[in-house]
């Protein structure tokens, strides 16, 4: 368990990638994270320079997200979102693979990219992967993504990016975003070094106490305010 409500913010990339989010509400949101001491923001990209200029001189680092949120933009495109990104003062970055290329088997493809992009990454910063759980739903497809991210030595591997609706029976589109199978599986299948981020649904403390006792050590999260205030209303201090 978290010995304190630090330790709880500590563990939230506070998210702030909704495409109706305006100028106003990004800022509120960057004071938002920097009163509450999380992990990270993780801000639409042309927001990067708002960010950095809110949080300077404070503990929350400026993340941002690549290719997001279907992956399949060029290699070379991804890149110079992460080039221009670190020049901006992000220095976490989330990119999402090319599911395609997963989802065909094109291993190749996925492991030059990841490599490359990893490789640019650390110059200034640290890399998550998403791997978008919910169309990349094969457990040895997602084995073999953690196994890649631990062979370039990735910071962390990513279950989703909120955004990966998929059609239900009912003809509603939904997503389950971080499921406890993945979790566990994903957690498991990595090299010690490379920590797991939950991303898609972690909405309530109890939930993000739960993926923690899985290995995780990040989440993703908009509903940053309400966990930590149950989690104050619990008496962590």
């Amino acid at each position: 368990m978290p010995d304190s409500l630090r330790d709880i913010a500590k563990m939230i990339d506070h998210s702030l990638l909704h495409p109706t989010l305006t100028d106003r509400e990004l800022a509120d949101g960057c004071a938002l994270a920097r009163r509450l001491d999380v992990a990270s923001v993780c801000i639409k990209p042309y927001a990067v320079p708002l960010a950095r200029a809110i949080l300077a001189g404070s503990d929350v680092a400026v993340g941002t997200v690549i290719g997001f949120p279907h992956g399949n933009s060029r290699v070379e495109v991804k890149l110079a979102e992460i080039e221009l990104a670190l020049a901006d003062g992000a220095v976490e970055i989330d990119a999402v693979i090319n599911i395609g290329k997963a989802l065909g088997g094109d291993w190749g493809y996925v492991s030059d990219e990841i490599g490359r992009l990893n490789a640019l990454t650390v110059t200034g910063g640290l890399l998550k992967v998403i791997f978008e759980t919910d169309y990349v739903t094969r457990d040895e497809d997602k084995i073999r993504l953690c196994e890649i991210c631990s062979e370039h030595a990735v910071a962390f591997v990513k279950t989703s990016t909120g955004f990966g609706f998929v059609r239900r029976p009912d003809g509603l589109y939904s997503y389950a975003g971080a499921t406890d199978h993945d979790l566990a599986l994903m957690r498991r299948a990595s090299a010690p070094s490379v920590q797991v981020k939950a991303a898609g649904g972690v909405r309530t403390l109890d939930h993000l106490l739960r993926v923690r006792a899985l290995g995780v050590i990040r989440v993703g999260a908009t509903a940053t305010e309400a966990i930590l205030t149950e989690a104050q209303r619990r008496g962590y201090r």
